[in-house]
């Protein structure tokens, strides 16, 4: 059959037209050395993603939108045009892992149109190991406000990938009702078709290993009151994690699972950090990359190190005398902080804790004051109650703490990532900051970039932190593991408020009986260097101070801790495997402290630290001898790039330069 020529050219030209189509549903953008790519495409109307880095693909075709009671997002889309940007900054950031940050990304912009007139657009932004995703929401007509009911935001990993993670736990459960705190065991290297303990999916960070073609952490940040916290998924068919929204039960059924927020609006933004090593992971700075500070604060505040009763003298020490005696170490350390724990409103009182923080400030010593955040969503008895979750009590005790010199809170027990729980956050931390108080988090949710956003926040726990390790022995027995699993995991997106570096031989007052510490004291040293958080209440005791004869802690270690630092200029990973060993090299002024530890065999190490010494320097060393027992020596560095160290079974070291 003949075809004429103007049938010809009609054909060609609906080819044409329908090729410029498919190229118009698909777009991408590289980091700017190239090494990163993000693809995205319209597949049926429905959004997708994946990533490539070093032309391996990461993440695979992932589902992007969600659905809202003012229309679904998630298929049947239209795309009207993309938009590319730049971005270059620098900012400062004075309570992390590094202190100048120079954030160069390049921005996508992908505009869409679901249904007739809902317009929103997704934000890509890719710096040279990290992407950045949100969505932009427009007003719709004359609708100004958008409940969001369920994201269909993914995250498809190949085949060969293991994982490490920590599941999310049942909600209102644990002690008195207060969970999910965020505080549940980490399962390293372990196949994606292996359940979480709870079935009810992972909290954030969650990383991956893709085979060996490299690493992946996900997580987000930019969550503030606008926007509730969110969850990895269970694995579903096909490799795919999707968001998960809090669960209904959270804050014994407080507050609704569904973010609202006003138009126009966005959500919060995922972050996902790729390398082929683990150095991205450990230095990235995404989660502050992408925000800004909420508010400026009249108050400058100072950042340091305290002493903390509770840890190992446990309620019974919440008295008058032994806080005392806590702010005598302090002193004698030369720490600016002691933190009185839960019980001080009936033990010690109020009025008498005026007379207390006097006799701290007379010896140099500032004063941080528990407090429980609970009214009405768990079966706290731990006092002070019912202050912080009602905001006509919370400033008048705000304005006393501040009147009596009080420098920071402690505050315990949320169990919840709601959006309403978000917003008690916000609110404490808004509040305190008008009374010149820092604010640290317990039973408590990740920070998402709060060190940039909210000028008085020094730190949360959101781990399974050292409390664990007077209550239980396994925890002693794994210490060394949790301390090589952290820096890679949860303390790579935020500070963490760990309340380690036992000297304690015996997790017990006067340092006999109760659980045994498996580590040795360059272990528990190292965890200082490797553990970061802007305020770091360390579980030393006042019985490290006696003589070693009397049961005190080596000269050697109490000498180390008392000049450490809590804030760093630079980080940087050298070495190590989650979970079996880990060391990194972090700088405070002019000086390196490079730390390790062992969870692995006793054996040697080769590093590489030719970026902070050179030939023929002298470095101070602190290392385990053939007792586990701290010694002190200088190290004269033959080969910067070869550099042999003898590591003990769940021992450790730290280097000072």
């Amino acid at each position: 059959m003949e075809i004429s020529f103007h049938k010809m050219l009609t054909i060609v030209a609906i080819i044409a037209i329908r090729s410029t189509l498919v190229i118009a549903q698909v777009a991408s953008v590289s980091s700017p050395d190239q090494r990163l790519r993000v693809n995205f495409s319209l597949n049926g109307g429905r959004p997708v993603y994946n990533i490539e880095y070093d032309g391996r693909k990461l993440l695979l075709d992932s589902p992007l939108g969600f659905i809202a009671n003012i229309g679904n997002y998630s298929k049947d889309l239209t795309l009207t045009d993309t938009h590319e940007d730049r971005i270059d900054e620098t900012y400062t950031l004075n309570r992390s892992k590094v202190s100048q940050v120079h954030y160069v990304a390049n921005e996508l912009k992908v505009n869409l149109r679901a249904g007739r007139r809902n317009m929103f657009s997704i934000i890509f932004r890719v710096s040279n190991n990290d992407v950045a995703f949100r969505y932009d929401i427009a007003k719709a007509g004359e609708t100004g406000s958008i409940l969001i009911s369920e994201e269909a935001t993914g995250f498809r990993l190949p085949m060969n990938t293991t994982t490490f993670l920590t599941p999310q736990s049942d909600p209102m459960i644990g002690w008195k009702r207060t969970k999910p705190s965020y505080e549940e065991e980490y399962k390293l290297d372990v196949p994606m078709e292996e359940p979480s303990q709870y079935h009810r999916g992972y909290t954030f960070p969650c990383l991956f290993k893709v085979g060996s073609d490299g690493w992946v952490l996900i997580s987000e940040t930019g969550v503030d009151s606008h926007y509730c916290g969110s969850r990895l998924s269970e694995l579903k068919d096909n490799n795919l994690y999707t968001i998960e929204f809090p669960m209904s039960e959270e804050n014994n059924g407080n507050g609704t699972v569904e973010p609202a927020f006003a138009l126009p609006g966005h959500t919060a933004w995922r972050t996902i950090t790729v390398g082929t090593t683990l150095e991205p992971i450990v230095e990235t700075t995404a989660p502050w990359d992408n925000v800004t500070p909420l508010y400026e604060s009249n108050y400058n505040y100072k950042f340091g190190r305290g002493t903390w009763s509770w840890i190992v003298w446990q309620d019974n020490s919440i008295n008058y005398n032994d806080q005392i005696e806590y702010i005598k170490l302090a002193k004698s350390m030369g720490y600016e902080y002691v933190l009185i724990d839960n019980f001080w409103d009936t033990n010690i009182g109020f009025q008498r804790m005026e007379e207390l923080v006097r006799y701290a400030q007379s010896q140099g010593v500032d004063v941080f004051l528990w407090w429980s955040s609970s009214g009405w969503w768990n079966d706290i008895e731990q006092g002070p109650v019912n202050y912080m979750s009602e905001p006509i009590k919370r400033k008048q005790v705000m304005t006393w703490m501040s009147k009596i010199g009080v420098k920071g809170i402690k505050v315990d027990f949320f169990g919840g990532d709601k959006q309403e729980t978000m917003r008690l956050y916000e609110s404490i931390l808004s509040d305190a900051d008008d009374h010149g108080l820092m604010c640290i988090f317990h039973g408590c949710t990740l920070p998402r970039g709060w060190e940039r956003m909210y000028p008085n926040y020094v730190g949360s726990e959101a781990v399974l932190a050292s409390e664990n390790l007077y209550f239980n022995q396994h925890f002693c027995d794994v210490e060394a593991i949790n301390t090589a699993t952290h820096p890679f995991i949860r303390n790579t997106v935020g500070c963490m408020e760990f309340g380690g570096s036992f000297l304690n031989r015996h997790l017990h007052k006067g340092n006999q009986g109760g659980n045994t510490r498996r580590t040795t004291d360059c272990h528990e040293l190292a965890q200082a260097i490797l553990f970061q958080n802007p305020i770091q209440n360390f579980a030393l005791s006042p019985e490290n101070l006696k003589p070693t004869t009397e049961g005190g802690a080596p000269e050697v270690s109490i000498n180390f801790m008392r000049d450490v630092p809590t804030t760093w200029d630079e980080t940087q990973f050298i070495d190590g495997y989650p979970g079996k060993y880990c060391i990194l090299a972090r700088r405070h002024n002019n000086t390196w402290y490079i730390a390790g530890n062992n969870a692995e065999a006793e054996g040697d190490k080769i590093i590489d630290i030719s970026q902070f010494v050179k030939k023929g320097d002298e470095v101070t060393l602190y290392s385990d001898d053939a007792n586990r027992e701290p010694q002190k020596t200088q190290l004269k560095i033959k080969d910067p790039k070869k550099v042999k160290l003898h590591l003990l079974h769940d021992g450790g070291f730290v280097i000072l330069k």
